[in-house]
Formats: structure tokens, sequence, C-alpha cells
């Protein structure tokens, strides 16, 4: 057994302890400062935090890595620029031994070693927000605070959720009893009794290219809490932030006398098709993915050796009835259609309206007019330079630009989109969105995911056809969110009904600070693993528990 420092989570007892409680409470609870100030992070964090960054381009990576299949560099910035960093080429059967012999020790590292690596780990990557921050910039489009938000402090709560279930799931269960049986005649029989909670082998992380950590750091620190070695497989586009993130945990486990190769960086060529061929191996016992369906639908069928974590496309929904609170409502909704040009998995796609209006708090508004009004929300919100840097960021990939460009062959068009000058990255791609005017009957349109900055309005006969047609639509190709606005508590508690039936997250009448886009950890469940978006939730039981198994030992005493 190689040696260690026990009192790694002792550093950390504290961020631990509060993090099982929240999760068990539910309440508000941030470990790590979202705000990139100089009064929380200190004067020097955002011009070190640059430098470092800008110290990666051009180079080889600093990682080292089983196997030499030379090196790769597959990002360009959305913004413009080239990175031209080079990583280590990886090689599956390198990778996979490599995996495997650091197993055979991880998993038999005390949980409460393995819980204070991965503080230890979400730390260090804390202190280089601002580094991470320009790495998830300039590999998904992001804008630069929203970058440092959720590639950043979210991510790294998001991370710690998961290590908090592991820790509270396996010592809550696993660890000794003494048994003791009465017998008519005679002493009780006894036992001693041994729960030990065993990693299931390797797991694969895949990454997506929009949200290389936030989608990443559930999946990495349950498999490392839960007893598991980690290949993480960067989205080509966006290598950096988990190279990064590899790099620290390496680190963390060379300092505390383990084996680095229990976490490993996956780096490919675009031919190279690794995920595909490492989530079919015997030794992958968990895979995660986040990305197209069509991909995730295959893991799902394929890999049938492992537990199989997906998160894919969907049909974001919101119903509209109607409203004490019509300009915060489409103020609300307007950023929720154009944060990050819509390539969020939350973003609302398709927004429901009856045929005969919305009551509003000023007055009835027809379904035209609701349409008109919705678009001028948008178009004022990024009409501002100053918004539309914060706001929209950049086009992650030519996927979404191909499909924003190609827009007004889908409907009506009520907002047409438009390529703005970024002021600070001349090169970058920037589009604002598109909204499209639809009727109940195009539902060949509407009902398919259209990733990107693309929503839909469209005119239903009433109420009751917009919630049919919300469940039908999520049971049909699955959503993250849902919304509704109404000020009827029947509509309200229909709209829960039909959301409960299609197995999705609702929200109701968000007027104010916090938009369906957004979810919140060790409070919010990203997903629900109830409908074809998702096999699982970020981050619920079920999430971690299917990591590890408990394996049992007994003997008379």
């Amino acid at each position: 057994m190689p040696t260690h420092h026990p009192d790694l989570l002792e550093r950390h007892r504290g961020t631990l302890d509060a993090a099982v409680a929240a999760i068990r409470g539910r309440h508000h609870h941030s470990a790590y400062p979202e705000s990139p100030s100089r009064s929380v992070y200190g004067e020097e964090a955002a011009p070190e935090g640059k430098a470092a960054f800008e110290a990666l381009l051009g180079k080889d990576f600093p990682l080292d890595g089983p196997g030499d299949r030379g090196r790769v560099a597959t990002e360009r910035s959305p913004y413009g620029p080239a990175l031209d960093v080079t990583y280590p080429r990886a090689d599956a059967e390198a990778l996979l031994a490599a995996s495997g012999r650091a197993l055979a020790s991880w998993r038999r590292v005390p949980l409460e070693v393995r819980a204070g690596v991965c503080l230890e780990v979400l730390d260090r990557l804390n202190r280089r927000s601002f580094e991470m921050a320009h790495a998830v910039q300039h590999t998904s489009g992001q804008s630069f605070v929203m970058a440092f938000q959720a590639g950043g402090p979210h991510a790294q709560d998001r991370g710690l959720e998961a290590v908090a279930y592991g820790y509270d799931m396996i010592g809550r269960y696993a660890g000794e009893s003494r048994w003791e049986k009465p017998q008519r005649r005679g002493g009780p029989i006894t036992m001693a009794k041994r729960y030990t909670a065993r990693g299931r082998g390797i797991g694969l992380v895949i990454g997506c290219n929009t949200f290389p950590t936030w989608n990443s750091y559930p999946a990495l620190f349950a498999d490392l809490v839960t007893g598991n070695t980690v290949i993480v497989k960067p989205h080509p586009g966006a290598v950096l932030p988990l190279a990064i993130t590899v790099a620290v945990a390496r680190e963390v486990l060379t300092e505390q006398g383990l084996d680095p190769d229990a976490v490993l960086l996956a780096a490919e060529a675009p031919e190279d098709r690794l995920a595909a061929d490492l989530a079919l191996r015997p030794e992958v016992r968990i895979v995660d993915f986040t990305g197209s369906t069509e991909f995730g639908d295959w893991l799902e069928d394929n890999a049938r050796q492992a537990f199989v974590s997906t998160e894919k496309a969907g049909t974001n929904t919101v119903v509209v009835d109607s409203t004490d609170a019509y300009r915060p409502m489409l103020g609300n909704l307007a950023h929720s259609l154009s944060l990050y040009s819509g390539q969020m998995c939350t973003t609302p796609q398709n927004i429901y309206v009856p045929a005969g209006g919305v009551d509003t708090d000023e007055g009835h508004k027809g379904a035209d007019e609701f349409a008109a009004d919705l678009a001028a929300a948008v178009a004022e919100l990024v009409a501002d330079p100053a918004r539309l840097v914060g706001v929209l960021g950049a086009v992650v990939n030519d996927g979404v630009r191909e499909r924003v460009d190609t827009v007004q062959g889908l409907g009506e068009l009520l907002l047409a989109p438009t390529s703005p000058a970024h002021p600070e990255f001349p090169d970058a791609v920037v589009r604002t969105p598109a909204l499209v005017r639809l009727g109940a009957e195009d539902r060949g349109v509407y009902g398919r995911e259209h990733f990107g900055p693309i929503s839909f309005v469209i005119t239903t006969a009433d109420t009751g056809e917009s919630l049919r047609l919300l469940g039908e639509t999520i049971a049909e190709q699955g959503a993250i969110t849902a919304a509704v606005y109404s000020t009827s508590e029947d509509v309200l508690e229909r709209a829960e009904e039909a959301a409960l039936d299609a197995g999705v997250n609702l929200s109701a009448n968000l007027t104010q600070g916090v938009f369906v886009n957004q979810s919140a950890a060790f409070s919010d469940y990203h997903g629900s693993g109830a409908n074809p978006a998702a096999t699982s939730a970020l981050t619920d039981p079920r999430f971690v528990a299917g990591r590890f198994d408990f394996v049992q030992s007994r003997r008379h005493v």
C-alpha cells in the first residue's frame, strides 16, 4: 500500500461537512466564490491567471502519460486565434493498462484519503480559476465572466457535490458490524461483518465542447471518490481545460504517494475515434458522456459492460398562459434565449402561446403582439455592445453557425440573426438569436432540437394544447428544462403534473435574477434521467451509486 497523508481530509473537513449538509438540506450553498473579484481572489489573481494561460499557448502542454504516439493540436478559439497547444496523442492500449494498474491500489485506498485527494484537487483548481476561465473562454466561446463562473467555481461546486454524495453514501453504509442471532438454547451466534464499497473499475469521462469542466467534473470526482480510476477524453475542440484539471489531479496524487495514473488524459486526433474505442473495452466499467443524441444513444445501446450516464439533446419548452409581470417576463425570456448564444443544453427552444393571447398586468396581449414584444426584448438586449460581449459570447463551432445562418427556411422570421463585430476579438464568430414563428401543426420543425441561438414561438389552440405538446415532445425528444408562466394556480398545478409525467424539471414564473438555464449545485438537479435527454441527473444518488458495489465479508467471533 503506498504511503499517504491522512490529514489531507482534515485540512478540508469544513468544506466536506458543509457540502454533505447542503445535499441533505438542498439549501443555497457554494464553497467556491463565483465573483472574479480582486477582493475575493486577491489583487494579482487575474493578471497571474491570464499570464499562466498565455504561457501555455503554442507549446507542448506539460503532462506526461503512458504510451508515445506523438503530439496533437486540435483547438482553435471561437474568438479567432489558434491556441496551438499540443498534447500527448493517446494510445488506448497504454491508457487502459496504466489505468488498470493504478486501479488495483486506488480502490483499496481508504475513503477518507480518496475524499481528501478530491478536495485538495478542487481547492487547487479554485486557486487557478482565472487561468481556467481563459482556457474555457477560448475553447467554448463563453464570455469571460461566464467562463470564470461556469468553468471555475460552479464546476468546482458540482465536483464537490459529487464528492459529498459518494462520501456520504459509502460512509453511511460501509464499515463493520457485530451481528448476533439469539438461539433458543445456548448463547447467540455471533459474527463480525465487514462491508466494503468497491469501485467498479475504469471510468471514461467524455467531455463536451461547450462546458468542458462543468459537465465533466461530476463524473470525474464521483468516479474518484468511489474508488475508480478515470480516463478523461476531452472534446478535440476543448482539451485545455481538462488537461489543466488532469495535471492538477496527477500532481496531488503524486504528492500523496499514490499512483498518478489514477487520472489520465486521452487527447486524440480527429480521426482516432478514441471515445468509441474505449467505451466498448471490457476494462471500462463506467462511461459518462455529454453531447449529441446520436452518439449518446449509441453508447447506451452498445457499452453494455458499463454503467452509462449520458446527457444529450432535447426540446426545452416554455408555456406562456398569463402573467402579472409582463416586462420582467419578457426580459427573463430574452436573457434565457440569448445567454451564450443559446448554446446551452438548458436554453428554451419551444415557446407555446395560445392563439387567443395572454392576460397580463398591461392588459390582454394577442399572440402576435406577444411574439413581437418578445422579439423586441431580445433585440434590445443584444443591441448594447457591452451586453453583447457579456451575454452572447462566440459561436462554438461550424455546426451551430450553419444552423443559425440557414434559419430562414424554418418558418416566419420574427427576429433575424445578425453577425455583429466583437469589440475585443475581430475574428470572433458572433450571432444574435433568431426567433421563428410557427403553428402547432409545424411539429416536424419544432419537434426536433435546433442547438444554438434558434427558438420558436408556437401558436396553440389554448393552454391545454400547449401543455399537451410539452408532454408529447419531451416524451419523444427529451428536455433538460421546462417553464410555465401563469397567474392561475390551476394552470400551474396542471403544468407541474404535465412536467412530472414527462419527467422534466419545471420552473414557474421566473421574472427575477434566476433563469431557466441556470442550475444551482447542492440544490437543483440538472436533468432528471426520466426522459430521453439524459439517463441521469447531475447530481443525484443514482448518478453516484452506480459507480460502486458493496462487497461483504463475515466470520464467526
